[in-house]
């Protein structure tokens, strides 16, 4: 928790400073049925904070063989440098995240690779996993100014995350098989930010 006043106070001390912020909603997250909202603040001349938060609290009925989820939380900040000015153009930003889980009888396509633990990938599909994870990279992306308020913004990460769970026998009434550690190497965000500047 403390994590997280820190980062809004610096948010709040780049906003005085600089006032220029942002409000986002990463629209691929979106379209997982995920809802989240993004702030990012200037701190600098081409220099930015940015915060995003998204939430996946539904489980869906399947006809195979148990509910499917995907239930999450994500708190990802991140520092951003502009090549030219802020909220215009290229960015390289250096991103950290972590959040909690639990799925179940799904589909994952994430563009990585785990190793040292289960491929939650593949095995998700027929178990259910529930933990946390942690981690970080780094990040390139670009916006483009669409009006005097509004940008539109493309981005990638690439990074490592580290995950601790408890697997357990089916979608909801299985039992605790084991717990386990599992890393993760790949894409680790990948956005088409929708943005509404103050």
């Amino acid at each position: 928790m403390r994590i997280i006043y820190s980062l809004l106070a610096i948010l709040a001390i780049g906003f005085c400073a600089h006032a220029q912020v942002a409000v986002k909603t990463n629209l691929l997250y979106d379209a997982t049925t995920t809802p989240n909202l993004g702030l990012e603040v200037g701190v600098g001349p081409r220099s930015t904070i940015n915060l995003v938060y998204g939430l996946n609290a539904w489980s869906f009925d399947s006809d195979s063989h148990s509910v499917r989820k995907a239930k999450h939380w994500l708190l990802m900040p991140e520092y951003r440098w502009w090549t030219c000015s802020r909220f215009n153009g290229h960015f390289i930003g250096v991103h950290a995240m972590g959040g909690q889980y639990n799925a179940a009888n799904v589909n994952l396509p994430i563009p990585g690779f785990f190793f040292g633990g289960d491929n939650l990938t593949r095995e998700v599909r027929d178990s259910r996993y529930q933990g946390y994870y942690v981690g970080g990279g780094f990040t390139y992306g670009y916006q483009w100014i669409l009006g005097r308020h509004w940008n539109l913004e493309a981005e990638v990460g690439v990074g490592y995350v580290y995950t601790h769970f408890d697997k357990f026998a089916c979608g909801e009434c299985g039992g605790k098989l084991r717990t386990g550690d599992s890393n993760y190497a790949g894409i680790t965000k990948l956005g088409l930010s929708f943005i509404y500047l103050f």
